[in-house]
């Protein structure tokens, strides 16, 4: 992996409006040659529902989201909705280097699942690949921990982190975000209740689904997470994984609005 640039950065809490316009701007910067490739996490203050970018929010309970304080947002890459609560985000932007999406998937999740054996947690890649379109043709598919894709992270089967990517190309180059949530409690299962689906039974499903495949931190260590220790091991891990080391932290150069 080449060294050249690379940064580590946490931003701490912020809005999720902020949180995905960083991203973004960063990505964008980068794929037109300002900025430099990075790895960046970050938590949700307040918490938040993200939408992949292709995705409506016509099936979230807005009035309950507004109710109970949550910011409801777009992320700049796929997939589908999450509830953003007890988790530590990560997000790299990088040159995507020739690499295929699947590649970039395998490379970044293997430095997380460096990151995650040096925190204490024995967790591996998911290697089978779903067949997601049939899989978003039901309604109960609408969480995006409903499933996992390949190179997704997994604790005994469960997902515990979820992944999502996208590229951009510039004068830079050709450019790739990558962000997912570490799941550190059980916060997320919650996201049902801030469904509009109609449908009890598929209400129920959701909660399930939600209950019997993910994992979260806590849960799998019987204690609560260190967030500051969690993001020193992921740093550690994308180090010792792809053998270099991170500059030092450096302030952000790019100030989206923030909501």
């Amino acid at each position: 992996m080449d060294n050249r640039g690379w940064r580590f950065i946490d931003t701490g809490e912020r809005s999720g409006a902020y949180n995905m316009a960083l991203d973004e701007s960063l990505a964008r910067g980068l794929a037109e040659g300002a900025g430099s490739p990075t790895l960046r996490v970050f938590r949700w203050k307040p918490w938040a529902v993200s939408v992949g970018y292709n995705q409506g929010t016509g099936e979230l309970d807005h009035s309950r989201c507004a109710a109970d304080g949550m910011d409801i947002v777009r992320r700049p890459t796929g997939g589908r909705a999450i509830l953003h609560a007890e988790e530590l985000t990560y997000s790299v932007v990088m040159y995507a280097g020739g690499r295929s999406i699947l590649q970039a998937y395998n490379d970044i999740g293997a430095a997380l699942v460096r990151g995650l054996s040096l925190y204490g947690v024995d967790v591996s890649l998911q290697k089978s690949q779903p067949d997601l379109r049939e899989q978003y043709r039901s309604r109960s598919s609408i969480p995006c921990f409903s499933s996992s894709a390949r190179y997704e992270i997994e604790w005994r089967g469960r997902k515990l982190v979820g992944s999502a990517q996208r590229r951009f190309t510039g004068r830079g180059g050709d450019v790739l975000l990558q962000h997912g949530s570490i799941l550190c409690g059980p916060a997320h299962r919650a996201l049902a209740e801030y469904l509009s689906v109609a449908e009890g039974g598929t209400l129920e499903r959701i909660r399930r689904t939600l209950r019997e495949k993910t994992a979260d931190l806590g849960g799998i260590t019987g204690r609560a997470v260190d967030i500051g220790r969690l993001a020193g091991c992921i740093r550690r891990g994308f180090e010792e994984e792809w053998g270099f080391t991170f500059h030092e932290d450096a302030p952000v150069d790019h100030h989206p609005q923030q909501a």
